[in-house]
């Protein structure tokens, strides 16, 4: 049961990577090719392109902080943790009982 447990986490975080990975591939494409539309019609005298790189960029940053956890005190493994730890107390006779 923890085997099985275990695959669907990993799987699930699998899914999740390869959902960012697409989401960068799509991002640096579109951009690159914004860049060139904007470089053949003026020649980068007024950088347009950059502005949906920026917003877009911000979104990207935002998924790569969900896809691989930003926070070292709340991300998904600080969660594992603590729950381990009031199981542990638990079964230790600590508080909770």
């Amino acid at each position: 049961m923890e085997r099985e447990s275990k695959y669907i986490r990993a799987k699930e975080r699998v899914e999740r990577e390869k959902k960012f990975y697409n989401g960068v591939i799509s991002y640096v494409v579109t951009i690159s090719f914004l860049a060139a539309i904007n470089y053949y019609t003026n020649g980068f005298a007024y950088a347009w392109f950059l502005w949906a790189a920026f917003g877009w960029g911000i979104g990207v940053v935002v998924s790569a902080v969900k896809t691989f956890g930003g926070s070292p005190f709340f991300g998904r493994d600080w969660e594992e943790r603590k729950i381990k730890q009031f199981m542990q107390e638990d079964e230790q006779g600590g508080k909770w009982q």
